[in-house]
């Protein structure tokens, strides 16, 4: 447990929260400045920066809790869809570092979908040689 971390606090009991699911090595609990109703965070119980840090082992265990409050938010408010968000460090947004993945009810007619089609209109475009080329660097980190 991290002392500075909001999310250890939360798990520790000491900051209140909205819970809604509990197992193990996961605790789930309702955004406080949710993008839509029903929106939902599930964190491993374990203090980890994010998902990068996150033991191999662990990876399993934190998403089939993902699934089981992606199905359970996604009936609790009769969502059409379901949008689940992971975000690793300041570059991409992470804003509480300690892992966690969004869990965020979606609707056809959904507003925000206007800010999502928005970004993939940002979509680049490369030539499939250039991905072929990318694809050999990444390969050779594993």
């Amino acid at each position: 447990m991290a002392e500075d971390c909001v999310f250890c606090g939360i798990v520790a009991g000491k900051i209140p929260s909205s819970h809604i699911y509990e197992d193990e090595k996961t605790f789930a609990f309702l955004d406080i400045a949710p993008i839509a109703r029903g929106h939902a965070l599930v964190i491993p119980k374990t203090h980890y920066r994010n998902l990068l840090d996150l033991p191999e082992e662990e990876v399993g265990d934190l998403y089939k809790a993902v699934k089981k409050v992606a199905l359970a938010v996604k009936k609790a408010v009769n969502a059409e869809g379901i949008l689940i968000l992971q975000a690793n460090e300041k570059a991409a947004m992470q804003a509480v570092f300690h892992s966690h993945t969004h869990i965020i009810p979606k609707w056809v007619d959904d507003p925000i979908n206007k800010v999502l089609s928005e970004f993939y209109h940002h979509a680049q475009k490369p030539e499939r040689s250039e991905l072929e080329k990318l694809a050999e660097e990444i390969r050779k980190h594993f």
